[in-house]
C-alpha cells in the first residue's frame, strides 16, 4: 500500500460511514416509509438497507447483514415487499436522505463548493471498488448516481461503506467470530453499539449476549469483567487490518492527497451532523 497506515480506516470511520448512516437514525426515514405503509422501525431499517438487492427473503438478508438475528429478519421479510416494491423503497430512502442532510447540514453547506468536491472525490474512490464477493456493494453499484451533489455524496459513501462491509464479513469469518461474538467484541472496544441497540436493532436477547460473552471469555478474548484482554485486542486489530487490506483498492485509486482531502471535508460534515443530533447519544459505548 502507498497510503499512510490506517489512513483509509480513519477516513471511513470519521467521514464516510457516519455520513451514510445519518439516514438510519433520521425521523425523515420513518415519515417517508409511513407513506408507503411501512411503520415498524425494524421493517424500515431492513427494507431500506436490502432494497437494492430486490425483493429478497430473510435468508439472503441474514447472510449479507451477518450480525442480525435471523428470527428478527424473518418477521419482516419478505412480507414487507407486499407493502411496497424495492423501487418505491429506494425512492423513499433517497427522499429521506435529501431531507436529512438538508436538516443536519443546511442548504448553504449542501450548495457549497466543498460538498461538491467531496462528492467528486468519493465517487472517484468508488472507481477502485470491485464486485466479486461483494453482494451489498454490487447491488448498490447498479443504482443510478444522483445528480445533486449531496445525494451523489451520500450514494458514494453508501458504495464505499458496503464495499468495506462486504470485505469485513470475510475477515470476521477468518477470525472465527460469529455474529454475536463480533458485536460483543466490538462493543468491548468502546466503538461499537451499546447492548441496548444490539437488542433493539439487531434483535438479540440478553441470553444471546451473555452466551457470546462466555464464549469469548473461554477463548481468552474477554476477561471476567467483559473487557478485551491483550489477546482480544490483538484479535480485533488483526480483524481491522485484514478489513483494511481487503478494502484498500478504492483509496489507493483515489490517492493519498485525495483521501486526505475527503477525510478533511467529510469529517467536517460529520462533526456538523453529529452536533445537529444525527445520532442517539447512547448509541456507542460499552454500557
Amino acid at each position: 500500500m502507498t497510503l499512510p497506515p490506517r489512513a483509509a480506516r480513519h477516513a471511513w470511520h470519521g467521514a464516510i460511514n457516519p455520513l451514510h448512516a445519518t439516514v438510519y437514525f433520521s425521523p425523515d426515514l420513518g415519515k417517508e416509509f409511513e407513506s408507503l405503509g411501512i411503520t415498524d422501525r425494524v421493517a424500515v431499517n431492513l427494507a431500506s438497507r436490502s432494497a437494492a438487492m430486490g425483493a429478497v427473503a430473510a435468508g439472503t438478508v441474514t447472510s449479507t447483514f451477518y450480525n442480525y438475528r435471523h428470527d428478527l429478519i424473518a418477521r419482516h421479510l419478505p412480507a414487507v415487499w407486499d407493502a411496497a416494491t424495492p423501487g418505491a423503497v429506494l425512492a423513499a430512502r433517497l427522499r429521506a436522505v435529501d431531507a436529512t442532510l438538508r436538516r443536519l447540514l443546511g442548504d448553504e453547506t449542501l450548495e457549497s463548493a466543498a460538498l461538491a468536491e467531496a462528492a467528486e472525490l468519493a465517487m472517484r474512490a468508488t472507481e477502485g471498488c470491485t464486485r466479486h464477493a461483494r453482494t451489498l456493494y454490487s447491488a448498490h453499484a447498479d443504482l443510478p448516481v444522483p445528480e445533486e451533489p449531496h445525494l451523489k455524496l451520500w450514494h458514494a459513501t453508501t458504495l464505499l461503506r458496503e464495499h468495506r462491509g462486504d470485505g469485513h464479513l470475510v475477515a470476521l469469518l477468518v477470525a472465527d467470530l460469529d455474529p454475536v461474538e463480533a458485536l460483543i467484541s466490538h462493543t468491548a472496544t468502546g466503538r461499537g453499539m451499546t447492548p441496548k441497540y444490539l437488542k433493539s436493532i439487531r434483535g438479540w436477547d440478553q441470553s444471546d449476549l451473555d452466551a457470546a460473552t462466555d464464549r469469548l471469555r473461554g477463548r481468552g478474548i474477554l476477561d471476567a469483567d467483559g473487557e478485551l484482554t491483550a489477546r482480544g485486542q490483538e484479535v480485533r486489530e488483526a480483524l481491522e487490518l485484514e478489513t483494511d487490506r481487503l478494502d484498500a483498492a478504492p483509496y489507493e485509486h483515489l490517492g493519498a492527497a485525495g483521501l486526505a482531502r475527503l477525510a478533511e471535508i467529510g469529517g467536517g460534515f460529520t462533526k456538523k451532523a453529529v452536533a445537529a443530533g444525527a445520532f442517539p447519544g447512547d448509541l456507542f459505548g460499552k454500557a
